[in-house]
């Protein structure tokens, strides 16, 4: 009996004729660990004594998180690059894009060829005719220590797209057509294989659109037949490769037709990639972003449909659209043929290459209650932020964020459809009730830290500063300061902290302030504070003030008492009394009335 294209491949790397059902041990040609995983394969690789298998065939490529903006993505990267100097392992960092799509671009693999990867879409190495799984830590670790790991042989679907697909249809539209046919778990378990009289027609960056969303159909991967052009291309990098066709006699579970004759732009509905349909049953549905990018649609091809839609118009007023190349070289085509200008021109926000909002770590997360279109391939609730995603192909994505509504390119309206005002209500001052002053004496425990020039980043991370409810502060106050990174956890309601000069330089974040407030500290007292930091605990009604303690006078623990409108101390735990300086008369008024604005007793 003849072969499918999965058990051709998974056999030549295993050495032998293998069948649907076995386990068999697979040579994996190129092994990628990305910084989303990359650090837990190195720690894996360090702490079970293993070495490298083939440097040459190893790889880290840093795509989650180009901009190193979050400080874990930043340590997970700066150990991939150390680990990788010590194996002589090549790095594509964090200005080449994401990596998968370079592997294909360098020909790190070929058709017929095997690649893993921490990426859960490996699998549009299934555009080239390639075998590509996204896998955990432990088999990625595996493969770079072994250069091999076992596979059970899935069964092969073959998918029949049948008809041809209207003007207007692209690869993203047809890919969305067999999400609502198939489901969520249609292909879950299986190999596609995808044939079809259009898959003739389909390039490179269309078949990678197609291969990718397996993943969201359950698929283990979607497999197209290489043509030509695909090997031609492999050839001319030099890169081994096998045009590996299924036999005529191959065996599948079973062959769906997914019928695309006449079909149309295609649009996914929030929380369900699989919940798809024409564009036109939700056209007209007002949008706050616009997201074009990710592995899905993130090559030229995306870029110039996009550029085409939006040369010489502008986005829609309050409406962001945010667009990322999928790599280095897409983004360079892009800036040599001009679509980078006519992004900018548009009002668009374009970014260094990478996964972009997919991966919570670079532009393209929206927030809560916030209407976005995006070319990625998932809108579960929570994966590119906290608002409502709406998937759909770079051409809806571009004529919606000019029209300000969910659009086609045939009916962008003359004049882009602006947000509504929800009503122009006078604003009313709202009188606060009076709860009574805030307090000009405070009694409480000491906590002394004996340290000059705290900042702001010691006092209050920055890595912190998305949170904007005070009573979530508090746990974060000074776990960035060495010597007291578990004064949150220590700290009680009413204690006291005396500190040494220059306290609260650096930034300017309230944040610095409210944590303290929030763990219920009830004073501060410094030899001298940061200019700005004053400012903002005069404001914040947090009782700061100046003045030096002699260091026998007051320990750890101590009770002490403070008089802020005389700036008499007491230890009440030594009976020993003090005076530093008190309220002026300005930060008295504005304390007593709770802050600058008031109500924050």
């Amino acid at each position: 009996m003849g072969k499918t294209m999965v058990e051709k491949i998974l056999g030549a790397h295993a050495g032998r004729d293998v069948g649907v059902g076995e386990n068999v041990d697979v040579v994996i040609d190129a092994r990628l660990a990305r910084d989303f995983g990359g650090a837990n394969v190195v720690k894996n690789i360090r702490d079970n004594g293993l070495g490298i298998n083939d440097p040459s065939k190893t790889f880290f490529t840093l795509d989650c998180n180009p901009g190193g903006s979050d400080q874990k993505y930043a340590a997970n990267q700066q150990i991939c690059r150390m680990f990788a100097r010590e194996q002589g392992i090549k790095i594509f960092d964090v200005n080449r894009g994401i990596g998968t799509h370079v592997a294909i671009e360098e020909g790190l693999v070929g058709p017929g060829g095997t690649l893993v990867s921490t990426d859960s879409h490996a699998n549009i190495l299934g555009s080239i005719g390639a075998f590509g799984q996204g896998m955990g830590d432990l088999d990625v670790a595996h493969a770079f220590a072994y250069g091999r790991v076992w596979f059970k042989v899935p069964p092969s679907l073959k998918i029949v797209l049948k008809g041809k697909p209207g003007q207007k249809a692209t690869a993203k539209d047809i890919v969305l057509a067999m999400a609502a046919k198939l489901g969520a778990n249609g292909l879950l378990g299986y190999s596609a294989e995808i044939t079809g009289d259009v898959v003739d027609s389909l390039g490179l960056a269309q078949r990678i659109t197609i291969s990718s969303m397996v993943t969201e159909m359950g698929g283990i991967i979607g497999l197209f037949p290489p043509n030509k052009a695909i090997m031609d291309y492999f050839e001319s990098l030099g890169v081994a490769c096998e045009n590996v066709q299924p036999d005529p006699d191959a065996s599948y579970d079973n062959t769906i037709e997914i019928d695309v004759e006449g079909l149309g732009p295609m649009i996914s509905r929030p929380g369900h990639p699989d919940d798809a349909v024409p564009v036109t049953e939700v056209e007209g549905q007002k949008i706050d972003s616009v997201f074009i990018g990710s592995c899905t649609d993130g090559r030229y091809e995306d870029m110039l449909a996009a550029a085409n839609i939006l040369k010489g118009k502008k986005v829609a007023p309050g409406v962001v659209l945010k667009i990322v190349p999928a790599t280095e070289r897409v983004w360079k085509k892009c800036l040599d043929e001009g679509l980078i200008k006519i992004f900018n021109d548009s009002g668009a926000l374009v970014g260094n290459p990478g996964c972009a909002g997919c991966a919570a770590g670079q532009i393209g997360q929206n927030g809560p209650g916030e209407v976005s279109v995006s070319t990625g391939n998932r809108n579960y609730p929570g994966k590119q932020g906290k608002g409502s995603v709406y998937l759909a192909s770079p051409e809806t994505a571009a004529a919606s964020a000019i029209a300000g509504v969910i659009s086609t390119s045939e009916k962008i309206p003359a004049q882009p459809v602006l947000f509504e005002r929800k009503g122009e209500e006078e604003v009313q001052k709202v009188e606060k009730e009076a709860a009574g002053e805030c307090p000009t004496m405070v009694e409480g425990r000491v906590w002394i830290v004996d340290k000059d020039n705290i900042d702001t980043d010691m006092i209050y991370h920055n890595r912190y500063l998305t949170i904007t409810d005070i009573k979530l502060m508090g746990q974060y106050c000074f776990d960035n300061l060495e010597g007291f990174k578990d004064f949150a956890k220590e700290v009680k309601d009413g204690d006291i902290v005396i500190t040494g000069k220059n306290f609260g330089c650096g930034s300017s974040r309230q944040q610095a302030v409210d944590c303290f407030k929030s763990l219920g500290v009830r004073a501060l007292i410094a030899e001298s504070f940061g200019a700005i930091y004053e400012r903002n605990a005069i404001n914040a009604a947090f009782p700061i003030l100046i003045g030096e303690l002699p260091k026998e006078g007051v320990e750890n623990g101590d009770v002490i008492s403070i008089d802020f409108t005389t700036g008499e101390v007491e230890n009440k735990t030594k009976d020993k009394k003090f005076r530093i300086n008190p309220f002026s008369e300005v930060q008295l008024e504005i304390y007593k009335r709770g802050g600058l604005l008031g109500g924050r007793c």
